[in-house]
This record gives structure tokens, C-alpha cells and sequence, in this order.
């Protein structure tokens, strides 16, 4: 498919590239000797921050973020430092029809500090593989943007009911980055396109190719795999 393309768009060659990972916060990283022994959890986003220009803040799935703490880790990187918060899992997966627009309203009070001090380098609208092209989530989906519009949005899909033209124009009409994920080929799942919505932001994900694994429903299974030189 191609991508839907604006007609004034301009040609930029000086994009800046910013790799980083999902989490930082990892015991098993001061096993493997990224972080120092002595490394307190809550100091890990500093030295991560030493290396890596950019995260994925995986906590902001589990719970709502709240303004304080967005605050707090502001302060431990340095300028220029970016964040890509998670939207909520209730957002996303545990959807609640009555009061899914307050919830919309708290995320954005909570991750402020973010957008406000210039960290933020997006929301990561990540949605689950049921998820599916339906009038009801088409619905939802739309009323969830506008409630987040004036924020840096980007969407990835797990289902490929949604790789659809119309789809894609509409995500360009709103300036909503399509998430590029690399992942199995596997029957329903989002095809890797590198179609771009966005000329702000193209946002790629590496989950890995572990086909075997992806659907076992254990995590450490799903993204156990390790690139080759090639496949990078």
C-alpha cells in the first residue's frame, strides 16, 4: 500500500534519529553490566539517560501517570532528554464505556509535565490485537484523538482489519503518527508498513520475529529474539 501523501508536503533530509528502549528500569540490566552494581532503581533513569536519548515509559500502561512524579524525572535528564508515555491500559485494553473520557482528561493533566517542558516525544496509543476495525471502535478510536488532540499522537495496531487507505488519510488528516512495527508474520497481525502519516514523526518498534512464541501469552516468550546484523 502506499502512503496517502499531502500535497505540500517539503522534502527534509535532517531528520534526527533517536533510538531507545521500552523500560529502562531493569534489575536484570545490572546483571548484565549496563548498569553499574550499585545502581539504585532510582537512579536508573539518569545513567540510562547517559546512553540513550529517548524511552518508552512502560509504567504509564499499568497505572495513570501523575504530574509529580512526570516532574521528578524531568528533572534526572538533561535537556533534550524525550519520553514517549504509554497511553493507559484502560484507554487501551479495559476500556470502561462511562467513564472513558475522564480517564482521557487525567492521563492528559497527569503527563504535563512532559508536554509542557518540551520532554514529550509522543503517546503511544497501543491497541490490543481484538481490537479490531468494528463501527464501535471506529467510533471509539475517533473520540479518543479528539479528546488527546493538541498532543503528539502515534497509533499502533495489532490487527489488520485496520490497514486500510481510509485509515491512513485520516490518521494524516489529524497529524497522528502510524506506529511501523517489525514482528512475526503471522495470519491477522498488522503487516510491517512504513507508511508515514506524519512528517513530524515516524515512530518504528522492534518486537522481534519469534513466531513460536508471540501468541504463547508469557511475555519473555513473545520478544525473546535476538536480530541479526542483517535483519537490522
Amino acid at each position: 500500500m502506499e502512503p496517502a501523501r499531502s500535497p505540500d508536503r517539503q522534502q527534509n533530509n535532517n531528520c534526527r534519529i533517536f533510538i531507545g528502549t521500552s523500560g529502562y528500569s531493569y534489575g536484570e540490566w545490572i546483571d548484565s553490566g549496563f548498569y553499574p552494581a550499585d545502581t539504585h532503581a532510582s537512579n536508573m533513569l539518569a545513567r540510562y539517560a547517559q546512553t540513550f536519548g529517548v524511552t518508552e515509559l512502560n509504567y504509564t500502561w499499568y497505572q495513570m501517570p501523575r504530574a509529580a512524579a512526570m516532574e521528578r524525572m524531568c528533572r534526572r535528564v538533561p535537556q533534550g532528554f524525550l519520553f514517549a508515555a504509554k497511553l493507559t491500559r484502560t484507554l487501551t485494553h479495559e476500556v470502561k464505556q462511562t467513564c472513558w473520557v475522564k480517564e482521557a482528561m487525567l492521563f492528559r493533566q497527569g503527563i504535563s509535565p512532559l508536554a509542557d517542558g518540551g520532554n514529550l516525544l509522543c503517546i503511544l496509543i497501543q491497541l490490543p490485537p481484538y481490537f479490531t476495525r468494528t463501527p464501535a471502535h471506529r467510533t471509539y478510536l475517533a473520540g479518543l484523538l479528539d479528546e488527546l488532540s493538541g498532543l503528539p499522537l502515534a497509533v499502533e495496531f495489532r490487527h489488520d482489519s485496520w490497514a486500510k487507505d481510509s485509515v491512513f488519510s485520516e490518521l494524516e488528516r489529524r497529524h497522528v503518527t502510524l506506529v511501523a512495527v517489525d514482528e512475526p508474520d503471522l495470519p491477522t497481525l498488522f503487516p510491517r508498513l512504513d507508511l508515514v502519516t506524519n512528517p513530524s514523526l515516524f515512530y518504528l518498534r522492534f518486537h522481534g520475529r519469534n513466531s513460536r512464541g508471540w501468541r504463547s501469552g508469557d511475555m519473555q516468550q513473545q520478544f525473546d529474539y535476538t536480530y541479526s546484523d542483517r535483519e537490522l
